[in-house]
């Protein structure tokens, strides 16, 4: 991921974190401790998890697959695979966690 500064603006960098996903349902800053994180049990639903890590490391475990989410990244986790989300460094990580109801691609 790459800083830029948009047109017009002055000693102002942006880090894109994500595009159109979907309609935003609700967002939430979350601070997780060391080896804090859940649910304790994998679950699912309706709607997707768009995450992004302001500070620390998070690891997203989904099913049979691990992604963990750096500083400055984001991750749209499905909400159909079942899914939970832990602190993967020492110190507090802090993220934005946003709802969001699924895209709906038109062909």
């Amino acid at each position: 991921m790459q800083k830029f500064t948009p047109p017009d603006h002055i000693g102002f960098e942006a880090l894109k974190l994500f595009g159109e996903n979907g309609k935003i349902i609700d967002g939430s800053l979350a601070y997780i401790q060391p080896s804090g994180g859940g649910p304790t049990q994998a679950h699912t639903h309706v709607h997707d998890h768009l995450f992004a890590v302001l500070e620390g490391e998070a690891k997203i475990l989904l099913d049979k697959e691990c992604v963990v989410i750096k500083k400055g990244e984001s991750f749209l986790v499905d909400g159909g695979i079942p899914h939970s989300v832990w602190n993967n460094c020492q110190d507090l990580t802090v993220m934005i966690g946003i709802n969001v109801n699924k895209c709906v691609k038109s062909e």
